[in-house]
């Protein structure tokens, strides 16, 4: 692997397989919104909608790290960090230890951030 080209693979290997299985539920999550495409760097695996990325997760040491583009701020343990990246949208960082984590509420938000891929947030 060259320092300028990363895959999801590069992503997943040598972690610890329980943390791997979380970035596939992860993944199967957003399947079940409608169609994306990845872009994948060397710090992050990233999806995007037709208009824009809108969530991104990678599988560490400790469990699975990621993100997810909503257009309000949402207050619970998973997110790490909430910040401000334009005046519609707020850049949730998530950790994920296990998978009951990964619940209903969890895709709830998923599917908001899969709708600001779509670019839906533009037209409210």
């Amino acid at each position: 692997m060259s320092d300028s080209t990363w895959t999801i693979d590069d992503h997943l290997a040598g972690k610890p397989d329980e943390f791997v299985a979380l970035y596939h539920r992860f993944i199967d999550l957003a399947r079940g919104f409608g169609p994306f495409t990845y872009a994948v760097s060397k710090s992050m695996i990233t999806l995007k909608g037709a208009r824009r990325g809108f969530a991104g997760a990678r599988p560490d040491a400790r469990g699975l790290r990621g993100y997810m583009d909503l257009q309000r701020v949402v207050e619970d343990p998973r997110f790490t960090s909430v910040s401000p990246y334009t005046k519609r949208l707020f850049v949730h960082a998530f950790r994920i230890t296990g998978p009951e984590q990964l619940d209903d509420e969890f895709a709830g938000w998923l599917r908001e951030a899969y709708d600001v891929g779509q670019g839906r947030h533009l037209l409210t």
